[in-house]
């Protein structure tokens, strides 16, 4: 396995700002983003436009991460992580013709300092992830989680609060 290491954060890969020292192994799409120093993305990772990615981040396999989201310092992202940035996705408008970027509405995410998602989470759009959270696997986050708490489920819901760790 290939993996591209970028030393210079004057180096770019597709329009994407890449810090020092990330690591991206092969099979990533990524477009128009910015990847910070010191972190890693998975194989078979999408990484779409406007996304920023902070300083020792760790994005495993087969995440989506989409437009709006902003992934702040030191956040785990397990395998399999997907992120929605409309509320109501539809393929057409009501008189049939296709939808445009005009005809729908962006909602931002943000993911905290040292936040840690499991593998196999869908988060709606619209939400911020507090610092130090953690969510359980297969969860699906359907609105705000509080700093330092766990949460799990679907919808997910508050476990314990983890100020500890």
């Amino acid at each position: 396995m290939q993996i591209l290491t970028v030393d210079s954060p004057k180096q770019s890969l597709n329009q994407v700002k890449v810090g020092e020292n990330v690591k991206i192994y092969d099979f990533v799409n990524a477009y128009h983003c910015s990847i910070d120093d010191g972190s890693k993305v998975g194989t078979f990772v999408e990484i779409q436009k406007g996304v920023t990615i902070g300083k020792n981040c760790k994005i495993s396999s087969h995440s989506f991460i989409c437009e709006g989201v902003v992934i702040e310092d030191e956040v785990f992202i397990g395998h399999n992580v997907t992120f929605i940035n409309d509320r109501f996705p539809r393929a057409t408008n009501a008189d049939g013709s296709s939808q445009t970027e005009a005809d729908w509405k962006l909602e931002l995410t943000t993911i905290k300092k040292r936040a840690s998602i499991g593998s196999s989470v869908t988060i709606l759009c619209g939400v911020t992830v507090g610092e130090g959270a953690i969510i359980g696997a297969g969860s699906v986050v359907t609105k705000d989680v509080a700093p330092h708490t766990i949460v799990a489920g679907n919808p997910a819901k508050f476990i314990k609060n983890c100020n500890e760790i």
